[in-house]
């Protein structure tokens, strides 16, 4: 009994247990709740996507859409001096000859200026669709995620869906997706019943033609490098509303090595930093404690039974790592996405997560595939060699 007494792993798993299953079990309640709706096949739907080479698999990325949504038009948007970048497209253009994809090609975006709102803003100029989709040049959206995504624009301005990862072979891959996996639904969804949406998944999302004129298009925020947290607050700023789906589009991208996937997390946690202080004080509280307390706890706890390894720290250590395990899966079957645990990778990549919130208060400058940025705060960068 005296195990029991003193151990500190017990409250800990407690805390733990208490966070992680109460995020849990709001988000899949979301998902459940979300009717559904008839697939997309894009009719009256512009596809934006700022295109940047360096990852091998663009063609595949692109072609997928294009057959997964044949009645879109698409608007390829790249740089001048991008040759690899536009010679990719006007294959995957070429070997789809019904489609309707524009190439576009743009001079490189004024300093101070972020690159992919410049392309955005050049294919708003040339499209009048009714429905503006926003894709990243690594992002698939699936037919029935833009259906539902459509469908909120009859009640909403701007509607976005969750990121799943393609998950590779080698192990940085993996871990990202593991990442993702953890953390996207139990991030965007569990506070959709009470708090309107503070930002969006940049990676897609789409826009009603009329707000995104009423918000003067991209333009007026050339400066901010957090496009995502950007948009979201013009929207709100020109009284427009957010839809947060549960539906999912999937993301691959080629991290080449561990060097690579620490650039991806530090741009993200980064970009996470600079989310918080824009909001106001009770909102970082709440966010700190949903996101930021679980990592901590988890390694409290593990140094815990390390400290004092007694029977009672094993049992609370195993059970929550057991029920961690158990809401993570419980949400994937809600969201659409099961068989996406990996339980190793998956609790290395929430141990790692504080190291990268450390690395990304200390260290401003990102990398952005060729491209490198120095952060001033979330409307000012600066392009650095």
């Amino acid at each position: 009994m005296a195990g029991v007494a003193v151990t500190p792993a017990v409250p800990l798993a407690t805390a733990y247990v208490t966070l992680v299953g109460s995020k849990a079990l709001l988000a899949a309640r979301v998902a459940r709740r979300e009717p559904a709706c008839a697939p997309s096949t894009g009719a009256g739907v512009a596809v934006a996507q700022a295109i940047l080479s360096g990852d091998p698999r663009l063609a595949d990325v692109l072609t997928d859409n294009v057959r997964m949504l044949p009645e879109a038009h698409f608007l390829w948007l790249v740089d001048a001096d991008d040759p690899a970048g536009e010679a990719t497209c006007r294959a995957v253009a070429a070997a789809a000859p019904g489609a309707r994809i524009g190439v576009l090609v743009l001079p490189p975006a004024p300093a101070g200026t972020n690159p992919k709102l410049w392309k955005l803003e050049a294919a708003r100029r040339a499209t009048d669709a009714p429905a503006f989709l926003v894709l990243d040049d690594d992002t698939r959206m699936p037919a029935a995620t833009l259906g539902a995504l459509t469908a909120a624009l009859d009640r909403h301005d701007l509607a976005t869906s969750l990121p799943v990862y393609r998950a590779g072979r080698d192990w940085p891959s993996r871990l990202l997706a593991q990442f993702v996996a953890n953390n996207a639904a139990t991030t965007y969804l569990p506070l959709v019943p009470w708090l309107a949406p503070v930002t969006i998944n940049g990676m897609a999302y789409v826009l009603r033609r009329s707000m995104l004129d009423a918000m003067g298009g991209f333009a007026p925020l050339f400066p901010h490098l957090t496009d995502d947290l950007a948009v979201a607050m013009r929207v709100g700023a020109s009284g427009g509303t957010i839809f947060q789906s549960a539906r999912t589009h999937e993301v691959e991208t080629s991290v080449r090595d561990g060097g690579h996937y620490r650039q991806l997390m530090h741009r993200w946690f980064l970009f996470a930093l600079l989310l918080l202080r824009a909001q106001p004080a009770g909102y970082r509280v709440l966010i700190t404690l949903l996101h930021g307390v679980p990592p901590v706890l988890l390694w409290s706890l593990l140094l815990a039974v390390l400290w004092r390894p007694t029977p009672s720290a094993f049992v609370a250590c195993g059970i929550a790592l057991v029920a961690r395990a158990l809401a993570i899966v419980a949400v994937h079957h809600a969201i659409g996405t099961p068989g996406r645990h990996a339980p190793l990778l998956s609790l290395l990549s929430e141990l790692l997560q504080p190291l990268h919130l450390l690395h990304a208060a200390v260290w401003r400058r990102i990398t952005w595939r060729t491209r490198h940025y120095r952060v001033v705060d979330a409307g000012e960068f600066e392009a650095v060699e």
